[in-house]
């Protein structure tokens, strides 16, 4: 399956991680592009994107520094409206041992969206946000979200032990975006499906799905958590 073979105009919300062009390793993808390579790579799969949402769609895209411009570049140069960059703040952050640069302890999320009519489901988020009023009444969730790198049972690993897939995210991301930004029944798609983590949490929220992914140790984790 390929993004190209999804009907135009049939898609309620995108999530996705893209490839961040920081040298990981995937057997389906160079990670290591020339600049203007990464750039035509990354105009190419949004474009597609483009035209497979709804008008009034959302679009969640997952970055890094590395890859942000790029990201934003694109998605202005398409029309789309850019509403938030949301902060994952990582509180589980690996130190930096090079004593040289400020720990790297964050990713960022952009959230654009296809028109002027988006869902944005803004009372049940309030319900979820861990973060409270003073009087312990319900906040408004700000675009900063501090949460784990996924660890313990959440994370996949492989016959040695070992993380499965290196950018697994957090099903607790997953769900604050669908939840946002879609409803119940609705289609949601993940061009980069990787360990399953959008499905997984979609599925969680009645939530159909689509996703797409190259590399077949992915697919069949992805395939085995979803479906046991």
């Amino acid at each position: 399956l390929k993004v190209s073979s999804i009907p135009n105009n049939s898609i309620d919300l995108i999530v996705t991680s893209p490839p961040y062009n920081v040298d990981i390793h995937y057997n389906s993808h160079a990670d290591n592009l020339t600049y203007e390579d990464y750039l035509e790579f990354t105009r190419k799969w949004i474009g597609s994107c483009h035209n497979v949402l709804k008008d009034n769609a959302s679009f969640y895209i997952s970055s890094t520094y590395h890859n942000l411009g790029e990201i934003l570049l694109t998605l202005k140069q398409l029309d789309f409206k850019i509403n938030n960059i949301i902060t994952w703040h990582k509180v589980n952050s690996m130190p930096n041992m090079t004593q040289r640069v400020f720990t790297h302890s964050a990713e960022y999320i952009v959230w654009a969206v296809k028109g002027k009519k988006w869902t944005f489901n803004y009372h049940d988020l309030k319900r979820i946000n861990p973060d409270k009023q003073i009087d312990g009444s319900l906040k408004q969730m700000r675009d900063v979200w501090a949460l784990p790198i996924v660890q313990g049972r959440e994370r996949l690993k492989n016959g040695n032990n070992k993380a499965l897939h290196p950018t697994q995210k957090p099903e607790e991301l997953l769900k604050r975006i669908i939840m946002a930004s879609s409803n119940k029944g609705d289609l949601v798609l993940d061009p980069f499906l990787g360990s399953g983590t959008t499905a997984v949490a979609a599925k969680q929220l009645d939530r159909n799905w689509i996703g797409i992914e190259l590399d077949n140790k992915y697919v069949k984790a992805a395939e085995k958590r979803i479906y046991g």
